[in-house]
């Protein structure tokens, strides 16, 4: 083990997070045990982050900053060169580095200690969270409120499509003369195959419902095998000669344009997107979340400047069938304790952003609100960025949209051509919809609200989700769609659902070019 791992497990055995920068300044140090201890004993009690300053107040403590040398920093020979490829397609493992590797000899230069803290500094950019149901959620249970949710979103997504279709309200085509050409935009409330192996689908806006049929020799068909209940497309084509039914010649969504360009930094900076941790399951990699954090303080990941965690601090309690048996932390609360021990060992200059996910301690209804107060309390050793789900984070002008994904499981069962191992397919399908769980019912559960949380208004640059244990990434009209994978190895229920977690995944993005390093860490 380098040096410097050593330096950052210590202190977060003692409770605290480090700044690499700290960090950085206490590998220089020749002993910097005393430098640990003599700071300990001047830190105020409910000190949680080491910052630089607090090293160099320590170092000063002790007369100066004793000898030191430039920081240590990993052996080049002893790991992979990251390979960077454009995520253009599911990944077929190019571009995956094993971080599996003997831990390496440190290499030491002299240079000023104070030299490299100037040179390390970086200045940060801007982050902001918007879409966010926390504190803002209106809804009451009530059949009123559903409705309103549903007219919500057919008003927004509506929006998108009027520019490109002439909709003529349902009321309005039930009163046109048949054999005329007319278009419409509306939710799908039902899908029915005809005697004859036609679709018959019935569209509704807010003046009622309109009967589409699509016939099984147009190219147009398989399109119908992509749609679901409740999401809203706009249809056009003639209708027939008694004007009941509306013979469709083409299916719109909403979709994300061709033409779309994604925001790019202004800068060199990377941000890791991970999900799934599951701490307090018997079956959490510990040693792999290991390995993960302690590269994160090498020289190599230097530019790692945010964590985005899409869900699933913890296993959570009672989230399956017999999960009791395999809980290593059977307290919900102290599962929350240990996550927030292993996010000490993070650089503490790291900006982390968390939602929940459907085993996290929050509603399991969507659109789920932040951690309450007292979670976040016990989170609070690294002064996480947290937010709901779903959430749009913007850092460095790169918009990351963040949601857990529990949809993705039966958009994949219910849409032929989608499979487990390719979640990024069942994405790209969403942002198609541009929304992320678009069918009530099922296993996703729906909090009504006055806004539709789960529309996808503004077009994102990444969208990441977790939720299905599978890594996958895809591009979608130059949007990039990433499943992370998750931290826990197989369970007994995946066994029996034929589940085969991908796990220690951790992609890593390029915000100024979009290029993405998918580390896999393994023991």
């Amino acid at each position: 083990m380098n040096r410097r791992i050593q330096i950052v497990r210590t202190l977060a055995r003692q409770g605290y997070n480090a700044d690499r920068e700290a960090v950085t300044l206490l590998t220089s140090s020749e002993s910097p045990t005393h430098v640990i201890e003599t700071m300990a004993d001047h830190l105020p009690e409910d000190t949680l982050r080491v910052t630089a300053d607090n090293v160099q107040d320590a170092l000063d403590r002790l007369g100066g900053e004793i000898e030191t040398s430039e920081p240590i920093t990993v052996d080049p020979s002893n790991v992979p060169t990251p390979q960077e490829s454009t995520a253009t397609g599911e990944t077929d493992q190019t571009g995956v580095i094993d971080s599996e590797s003997p831990d390496p000899e440190p290499t030491r230069e002299t240079s000023s200690s104070t030299d490299h803290h100037r040179s390390t500094h970086r200045e940060r950019g801007s982050l902001t969270i918007t879409g966010d149901v926390t504190d803002e959620s209106t809804g009451t249970g009530t059949y009123e409120t559903f409705v309103q949710t549903f007219q919500d979103r057919y008003q927004r997504l509506s929006g998108q499509l009027r520019g490109r279709l002439n909709h003529r309200p349902a009321e309005t085509l039930a009163e046109m003369p048949g054999q005329n050409e007319a278009e419409m935009i509306g939710l799908v409330n039902d899908i029915q195959s005809t005697k004859n192996g036609h679709w018959l689908i019935e569209l509704e806006d807010t003046t009622g419902t309109f009967s589409c049929l699509v016939m099984k020799d147009r190219e147009i068909a398989d399109t119908v095998d992509e749609l679901c209940f409740d999401e809203c497309i706009g249809v056009a084509g003639t209708l027939s000669n008694d004007g009941e039914i509306l013979f469709v010649d083409s299916i719109h969504f909403p979709d994300i344009p061709h033409t779309y360009r994604p925001s790019t930094a202004d800068r060199h900076v990377r941000a890791a997107l991970i999900s799934d941790v599951h701490v307090g399951s018997q079956e959490f990699h510990a040693a792999a979340w290991e390995q993960f954090t302690d590269w994160l303080h090498t020289e190599e990941a230097e530019r790692v400047e945010y964590l985005l965690i899409a869900g699933d601090m913890v296993e959570g309690v009672g989230v399956y069938p017999e999960q009791d048996d395999e809980l290593s932390i059977v307290d919900i609360y102290e599962q929350y304790e240990r996550f927030s021990e292993l996010l000490k060992a993070v650089p503490g200059d790291m900006e982390i952003v968390m939602i929940p996910g459907n085993h996290d301690a929050v509603r399991l209804a969507e659109p789920q609100p932040a951690f309450d107060e007292e979670l976040r309390d016990i989170m609070r050793a690294h002064d996480a960025h947290i937010t709901g789900n779903p959430s749009t984070v913007t850092i460095e002008g790169v918009s990351v949209l963040l949601y857990h994904g529990v949809s993705l499981y039966e958009v994949i069962i219910d849409t032929p051509g989608l499979d487990l191992e390719h979640p990024a397919e069942a994405m790209c399908n969403l942002l198609k919809k541009r929304h992320v769980a678009p069918q009530y019912g099922g296993q996703l559960r729906l909090a009504p609200e006055e806004r539709d949380y789960l529309v996808i208004d503004e077009i994102p640059d990444v969208f990441h989700t977790g939720h299905l244990h599978k890594f996958g990434c895809d591009s979608y009209n130059n949007v990039l769609a990433v499943n992370s994978g998750c931290w826990q190895k197989q369970t007994s229920y995946q066994r029996s659902q034929g589940i085969d977690p991908d796990v220690g995944y951790a992609p890593i993005l390029d915000l100024d070019t979009h290029e993405m390093t998918i580390r896999k860490f393994t023991v």
